[in-house]
C-alpha cells in the first residue's frame, strides 16, 4: 500500500503567488454561497502546481479559503494519489508498472531509477529528480513509458531513458514524446500493412445509393 501520511518537516505557513490568489477568487465565484468546498480538488491541485507538492500549511490555508473543516481538506489529500505529501524534485518521474509496461520492460526502467535517482522518494542532490512506481497510466501502446512532470515520455529502453533522465538532472530540456523512431505515435511498429489501397480514401469503391429498401411492414 502507498505511503500517504505527511512529510515530517513541514513549512509553517503558505500563501498564493498573487496570480493564484486571483485564480482562486475566480474559483469561488462560480459557487453558490455555502457551496465552496467544492472547489477542494481544483485548489489542493493549484497549490501543488505552486509548490511542487501539499504540504499541511496549504491544506490549513484552502480550509480557511473553503469555509470547510482541516480535517475534510485533509482527507481528499490525503485519498487521492495525484496529490504528493511530500517534497518532490523539479522533475518527478512516475515510472508505469503495470502489466504491459512490465512485460516490455518497466522492471529494467525501475533498475535505471534506482541507479541514476536511487530508492523511491529520494530527491537528487541537484533537486531536480526524484522518482516513483505507479499503476496504470493508459499508455499501454507505447510501454513501457514515464510520466515525468505533466508530459508523457514512451517506448523507451533503459538506454534512452538513462538518458533523458542524464540530461533532466542537468537542467536540460527533454522533449516528450515516443522514443522509438520505427513507429509514428502509437502507430504499429513498421509499415502500415492494411488498409494501403488508396482507391479506399477517394470514395472510388463507394455504390451511390439508387433506391431506398422497402421498410414497409409485410
Amino acid at each position: 500500500m502507498a505511503d500517504r501520511s505527511p512529510a515530517r518537516q513541514q513549512p509553517t505557513d503558505f500563501a498564493w503567488s498573487a496570480e493564484n490568489q486571483s485564480w482562486c477568487d475566480a474559483q469561488i465565484a462560480k459557487f453558490p454561497a455555502g457551496r465552496q468546498a467544492s472547489a477542494v480538488i481544483p485548489f489542493l491541485w493549484r497549490a501543488q502546481k505552486q509548490e511542487g507538492w501539499v504540504s499541511i500549511a496549504a491544506m490549513e490555508h484552502i480550509a480557511k479559503q473553503l469555509d470547510m473543516p482541516y480535517i475534510r481538506v485533509y482527507e481528499v489529500a490525503t485519498f487521492y494519489t495525484m496529490f504528493n505529501l511530500k517534497p518532490v524534485g523539479t522533475y518527478y518521474v512516475q515510472v508505469c508498472g503495470t502489466t504491459p509496461c512490465m512485460l516490455r520492460g518497466s522492471e529494467d526502467l525501475i533498475e535505471v531509477c534506482k541507479d541514476v535517482i536511487g530508492p523511491q522518494n529520494h530527491i537528487t542532490q541537484s533537486g531536480n529528480l526524484s522518482w516513483i512506481e505507479v499503476e496504470c497510466l493508459g499508455a499501454c501502446c507505447n510501454a513501457p513509458m514515464a510520466q515525468i512532470g505533466d508530459y508523457y515520455y514512451q517506448d523507451l529502453t533503459p538506454e534512452t531513458f538513462k538518458d533523458i533522465l542524464a540530461k533532466l538532472d542537468r537542467g536540460e530540456h527533454v522533449e516528450p514524446g515516443v522514443f522509438n523512431e520505427g513507429r509514428h505515435t502509437s502507430d504499429p511498429e513498421g509499415e502500415n500493412t492494411t488498409l494501403t489501397d488508396e482507391s479506399i480514401y477517394q470514395g472510388e469503391q463507394a455504390k451511390p445509393i439508387t433506391k431506398l429498401p422497402n421498410t414497409d411492414a409485410a
